[in-house]
Order: C-alpha cells, then sequence, then structure tokens
C-alpha cells in the first residue's frame, strides 16, 4: 500500500514537471555555470524575459489587448531593473556624465561658446529648427570660429526622428559621422523633439549619438541621464521664436477657484501605446466640474478600431470649446499620448492652470533646475480614480501659490523658443562653470535665472531682486555717475552746479564723472571742492553706451545717473533715493516718457508730453541699481548698442526696456519742485544730441528695433507718483522735510 502511494506521488509529480517545461513555465539554467547575467540571456535568446510565455497567453487573448508588437505591455512583466538593462542600448554610453563624457578643456580659453555647423546646401530644415539655430546664433554665447567653441551644434535637423513624419531626415546616420568635428559625439548637443515611429514609438533617434549630450523632449527618467542631457518640453511649430505671450493670470483673485475644478480635452488612442491612460479618462468624467473629454476621430483608419463608447465620446467632445475650459478651470489633466510629453504642458502653464501630470516615468522639462513641487502636481496612471479626490483637497493658498508660480515659470523659461534654447545652454553652462553657477533659489524665483548672471556674482545679496527675500537692504549710499559731452569753459555752467548739488547729499559716497568730450580732461583744481570724492573717467571710445559699463569704482548698489544739463537740487536727489530704497529693483527718478501704439502707422510710437501717465523714467536723472550696468553690456546684444552709440540716442530708452524686461513692472516717478524744466544745451552746441533735429526720429525707431529684438513691448504703464508728503512719513512730524521740493 505504501509503495502503491509513493508511486502515484512520483507519477504526478513527474506529469506536472513535464508539463511545465513543455508550457515554458520552468527554465533550465543552462547557462548558470558561465556566470551570465539577464543583459547576456536576452542578447543571446533574442528575447526579453517573459517571451516564452507568448504561447500560453495566446489561447485568452480574447481577455485583454495584449499585442505583441506593444513595448508597454512586455514592459509590464518587467522589473524596473530589467527595464533599465533593456535601454541600455538606446544610446552608445548609457552611463555618460559631463566628468566622463565631455571635454572641459575646450572651454578653458574662451569660456562658454556655442558653434553652429553652417547649414549645408540642399538640406531641409523645419521652422522650429531653425528657431532654434537663430536663438543660439543670437545669443551671447555663439562664436562663428569652431576654434573657440566649448558646445557644437548640428546644423542638419534632429528634431524629428519619426519615420513616418515628411520633416524626417535621412541618411543622417552617415552626416553626422562625417562631419570633421563629430569626435564621436563629444561636446556635442542634439535637440529632439519626436523621437522612434508607430508602434512602439521608443526613444532611438535612429542614429548613434556617441558621447553627445541630448536636449530631448518626452525623455523618460530611464533613459535621462542626470547631470548630462537636459529635458525640454514639446512645443509647437506655432511657439514663438521671441518674445512671446504673456501669463493669463491677470488678478491673485481670493479664493482662487474657477468654473472647472479639472478639465481635458484631446485624442483618446484606440490602440497602441499610451491608449491605455486616456481611454480610462471617462472614468471620472463628471460634465460638472471634472470634465474630461476624449475623441476617437484621429487618423485615417480610427473608424477600423471604434468601439462602443467613441459616438458618445465625440458628441460629448464637440460640446466644449477647448479654450474656454483651459482658461476656466483650476487644474490641467496632462495625460501622455503617444510619447511621455503633451503640448498640454505649456498650454496649462500659459493658462495659469496648474498641471496635474499623469504620465508615469517622464522625467519634466528642466528638472535639474526646476522645483516643480512648487507648481504642478503629479498623478499615478495606476491611481486615476484618486485624482479628483486629491486635487478637492489643496488648499486655497496653496492653489494660488502654485497658479502664480506657473505664470512665473511660463515667462521665465516657456513662453518661445528662445528662452528655452537660453535655458538649455544656461543649465550646461553652470555646469562647465560649475563654481559660479547659480543657485536653486535664483533658477525659481523672479527673476530668474535667465536675468541672475553669475558671473557678476554667486552671492544673493549682490542683486537687487533678493533683498526682501534676505531680509536686508541695500546699502544706504549712492554713487553719482554725471556723463560730460561738453567742454568745461566757465565755472559757472549746470554741471558746476549739479555737482555741488548732488556731492552735498547725505547718501553721496563719491561722483564719477564720465569724461565723453573730445576735447582734453579738465586740470583738478577746475572742479569744485567737494566733502566726497569726485572721480573723473575718460570715457571708452567716447560713445554713450560707456554710461552704462560696470565700473570697478562703482563701491555702492545705488546708482544715480545724470546728464551734464540736469537741473535737481540735494533735497529732490535725496527724496529720489529714499524712494529708490523701497523699489530697488526698479528705476527711479524725474523725466518721466510714454509709449503707445500707433494703430496708423502700425508702429510703436514714444511721446515726450507731460501726462499721468508713463512707462519710462529716463536715465538722466534717475536712480537705479549698479547690476543693471553689467546686464546692459553684457545681456544685450552687440548690434542694439552699436546702433545706439551711432545715433548717440537712445540709450536711456534701451536701459528701461531692459529693467522692464526684467521686472515685468514699470519704473517709479517721483515729484520734483513745480518750476523744474529741463533744460536744453544750446542749440549752437554741435555736441548736444538735443540740438539735432532728427533726435526725436530716431527715438521713434529705437523704440521700435527694441521691441522687435526683445521679441514683444516690455514697457509697462504706470500712474503712480511718489510725493514726499504722501511718502512714509509721519506728517505731523515731518511735514517740512522736503520743503524745497514743495516751493513754488
Amino acid at each position: 500500500m505504501q509503495a502503491k502511494k509513493r508511486y502515484l506521488i512520483l507519477l504526478s509529480t513527474g506529469t506536472c514537471l513535464i508539463l511545465l517545461f513543455c508550457l515554458g513555465g520552468l527554465q533550465v539554467p543552462v547557462l548558470s555555470q558561465r556566470g551570465h547575467n539577464r543583459r547576456d540571456d536576452r542578447s543571446l535568446s533574442g528575447s526579453h524575459p517573459g517571451q516564452r510565455w507568448r504561447r500560453f497567453l495566446g489561447p485568452l487573448q480574447t481577455f485583454g489587448s495584449w499585442q505583441p508588437e506593444r513595448s508597454d505591455d512586455y514592459n509590464g512583466h518587467m522589473s524596473p531593473r530589467q527595464k533599465r538593462e533593456a535601454n541600455l542600448g538606446v544610446y552608445t554610453d548609457k552611463r555618460c556624465r559631463m566628468d566622463s563624457c565631455f571635454d572641459f578643456s575646450l572651454c578653458v580659453k574662451n569660456g562658454f561658446k556655442v558653434y553652429v555647423y553652417p547649414v549645408q546646401k540642399g538640406e531641409k530644415m523645419s521652422e522650429s529648427y531653425q528657431n532654434i539655430l537663430s536663438s543660439i546664433e543670437g545669443s551671447r554665447f555663439y562664436t562663428a570660429n569652431p576654434a573657440q567653441a566649448c558646445l557644437f551644434v548640428l546644423s542638419l535637423d534632429t528634431l524629428d526622428r519619426d519615420q513616418l513624419s515628411p520633416q524626417y531626415v535621412h541618411n543622417l546616420r552617415a552626416k553626422v559621422q562625417g562631419l570633421p568635428l563629430w569626435n564621436e559625439g563629444r561636446n556635442h548637443i542634439i535637440f529632439n523633439l519626436y523621437s522612434g515611429t508607430w508602434p512602439d514609438y521608443t526613444e532611438d533617434l535612429g542614429l548613434d549619438i556617441g558621447y553627445a549630450m541630448l536636449a530631448k523632449a518626452s525623455i523618460s527618467t530611464e533613459n535621462f541621464r542626470p547631470n548630462f542631457d537636459v529635458s525640454i518640453p514639446l512645443f509647437s511649430k506655432e511657439h514663438p521664436r521671441t518674445g512671446g505671450d504673456r501669463g493669463y493670470l491677470k488678478h491673485n483673485t481670493i479664493p482662487p477657484f474657477r468654473k472647472y475644478m479639472l478639465v481635458f480635452k484631446g485624442k483618446r488612442y484606440l490602440t497602441g501605446i499610451g491608449s491605455d491612460t486616456r481611454n480610462s479618462l471617462y472614468h471620472v468624467h463628471n460634465s460638472e466640474d471634472v470634465v474630461l473629454l476624449t475623441t476617437c476621430k484621429h487618423g485615417k483608419d480610427w473608424q477600423k478600431h471604434k468601439d462602443i463608447r467613441c459616438d458618445r465620446d465625440n458628441a460629448e467632445y464637440d460640446r466644449y470649446d477647448y479654450r474656454e475650459m483651459l482658461y476656466n478651470s483650476t487644474f490641467c489633466l496632462v495625460p501622455r499620448g503617444r510619447r511621455l510629453g503633451s503640448f498640454r504642458f505649456l498650454e496649462a502653464l500659459q493658462a495659469a492652470c496648474v498641471p496635474v501630470m499623469l504620465s508615469n516615468g517622464w522625467e519634466l522639462p528642466f528638472s535639474e533646475i526646476i522645483d516643480w513641487n512648487t507648481a504642478a502636481l503629479w498623478g499615478d496612471e495606476r491611481l486615476l480614480l484618486q485624482i479628483p479626490s486629491t486635487v478637492r483637497s489643496i488648499h486655497q493658498d496653496k492653489i494660488l501659490s502654485l497658479r502664480q508660480q506657473t505664470q512665473f515659470l511660463w515667462e521665465a523659461y516657456f513662453n518661445s523658443v528662445e528662452k528655452i534654447v537660453l535655458t538649455t545652454l544656461e543649465i550646461i553652462q553652470d555646469r562647465v562653470l560649475r563654481y559660479s553657477s547659480r543657485s536653486y533659489l535664483m533658477w525659481n524665483s523672479l527673476p530668474g535665472g535667465l536675468f541672475t548672471l553669475p558671473q557678476y556674482s554667486t552671492s544673493l545679496r549682490d542683486f537687487p531682486f533678493y533683498y526682501a527675500k534676505l531680509g536686508i537692504k541695500p546699502y544706504p549710499k549712492f554713487t553719482a555717475i554725471i556723463h560730460v559731452v561738453t567742454p568745461l569753459v566757465s565755472q559757472s555752467q549746470p554741471v558746476m552746479k549739479l555737482l555741488t548739488a548732488v556731492a552735498k547729499s547725505q547718501y553721496c559716497a563719491q561722483v564719477i564723472v564720465l569724461w565723453n568730450c573730445d576735447k582734453p580732461l579738465p586740470a583738478k583744481q577746475r572742479w569744485p571742492a567737494t566733502a566726497v570724492p569726485v572721480i573723473v573717467i575718460e570715457g571708452e571710445s567716447k560713445v554713450i553706451s560707456s554710461r552704462f559699463l560696470p565700473y570697478d569704482t562703482i563701491p555702492t548698489d545705488a546708482v544715480l545717473s545724470l546728464d551734464e544739463d540736469t537741473v535737481l537740487s540735494t533735497t529732490e536727489v535725496d527724496f529720489a533715493f529714499t524712494v529708490w530704497q523701497s523699489f530697488p529693483d526698479r528705476i527711479v527718478g524725474y523725466p518721466a516718457r510714454s509709449h503707445f501704439w500707433d494703430s496708423n502707422k502700425e508702429r510703436w510710437g514714444y511721446t515726450s508730453k507731460w501726462t499721468n501717465d508713463y512707462s519710462m523714467v529716463l536715465t538722466g536723472a534717475a536712480i537705479y541699481h549698479k547690476y543693471y550696468h553689467y546686464l546692459y553690456t553684457t545681456y544685450l546684444p552687440t548690434s542694439l548698442k552699436t546702433m545706439v552709440d551711432q545715433m548717440s540716442n537712445c540709450e536711456d530708452i534701451l536701459m528701461n526696456f531692459l529693467v522692464s524686461s526684467v521686472t515685468k513692472l514699470p519704473p517709479i516717478k517721483v515729484t520734483q519742485k513745480k518750476q523744474y524744466k529741463e533744460t536744453m544745451m544750446g542749440q549752437t552746441s554741435r555736441a548736444s544730441r538735443w540740438a539735432d533735429p532728427d533726435h526725436f526720429a530716431q527715438r521713434q525707431t529705437c523704440m521700435n528695433k527694441f521691441a522687435s529684438w526683445f521679441g514683444t513691448m516690455p514697457l509697462v504703464h504706470s500712474q503712480m507718483r511718489l510725493d514726499p508728503v504722501l511718502f512714509k512719513d509721519q506728517v505731523s512730524i515731518l511735514r517740512k522735510k522736503y520743503r524745497d521740493i514743495e516751493r513754488l
């Protein structure tokens, strides 16, 4: 009896083993003694883990949507480690980092310079890639000399590597390998928006990128090489090259809720990669505050794959206007499509609609520098049903904070191709010049990393934007810079009176006289005796832009910029500086001007009429932070400064454009005594730019040239004017503190 039981047990065990072996459930480790790993096993068998189960899954196919060509399904059978190893073949060196794959020696002599290969005759190029190359060539990083370059950019269009796209560039592999400076891709950066093609849409670019960096949209965290690649946003071909629109948030309303809580409107993929996520959205759509709309109508053969929900989804989709939903919703769902990234991401940022990402494994744009926790939310594709309750639980204060940050990030880094490209280059520059890189706070607070240049300083206290955050105040003195263009022939000239009045200010640390006159410098005894030092500097090349050079002799934070013919009293100087201490990031001063749009001529106009409305404070009598001297000199293109110098005009307008583009705010006008009048030099003075009859016409031209380069009109109108009696004074005690200004 016992022998019979043992026989039955052995027979059943053997039968089970045979069945498991035949069905692929038991794999004999024939290579175990070779010490092979999973990657070796895949390469030898030509398959991935779990492939032998396909014969078993065949009869069950009617219960699921499994398809052998779908890469996302086989990924479901793989561990995260196996996925990473499977993707090692996407790039030649998956483990590339700056220290191992970048030649820093190319950047030592000339700093961070970028070279763009010459465009080859007959090569097609998309408008988006042209915009990228134009943005690089117009930046301060560009060099036309490859021997000076630290970074190289291909002129071959690599943006669209989908073989089914009309923008696809054929034979790219051979063309790249034939470049004389390629050097296996070292110190090159490749821009890409679309990779892979139907049905898998992998991240393969169809060429060996070698040691090149990728600036890529829709890149996964598995393929992203930290501190080497740069994740960029997916942007459309209509995305503006420069300028860009402002964000939609006009008022900080409390509570910050809108008509809808959560919205989405887009394609529903019936089959293939990405279909699972969007096909599930109907589960949380309620047609009230959660409106998630999808349509099956896309592609030539969508009706072949049509399901029972398509007609209802299509009808519901057509009932809603996308723009109306976008600008009236608190949260915007950003689900993955065929690729991880989506156009909805940038659209949500601009609309002040907090993005809710539903794209597992997506490395968010500029994740190296941007703290996305302050502007976006994450949802898990596997936990879709939890998203509505999650967004409803967020406090209104947090919602307002998130929306405000979307506006900052949109305008600082994303609203134009130029800003996307410059942000990419600045990130790489920070890696190269790591000891003078920006802090996380600089990147994530106003005015952003593009306007906070670390070459000026790496200390927050040296910039005019962070005093409030740090709880400190600017240095309580100013340096006056008087711009002189006429010879000194008399002690009664306006410049002498101006110098004496400014030097008497209790806040004046020193006076710099910038001698831009063709005549020789006067002897020291010609200048009046003052209680503060007077330094005379001969202007560089006698050009007007030299008044904005970042002179090392300026020890203070504040600069009082003055024309030689300006009439100001000591009291007026004191009051202007007192006001500036409360607005250290703006231009504060006396002579105000304005701009307007001339609809008849379809151009910007300039006016000097005295009205309640202004958008500029001229630097003939204005105070601002000395950092703007550095920005004017290093950030602005040579072409604009050359135009200003050739005309000896418009430098004050250009400075206003620059400061307003940084702050997104108007300047501050302070009052002056009622008989104040801007004196003009004698019309007989050849050195006087005011004597030029074309002076006003030139300023009209400048307005439009500047607006064209900035890509938008950065000037902001204001009607605020600060008077002594109304500015932070205890009226009963200090009513007559600035009595000279009140004098008729």
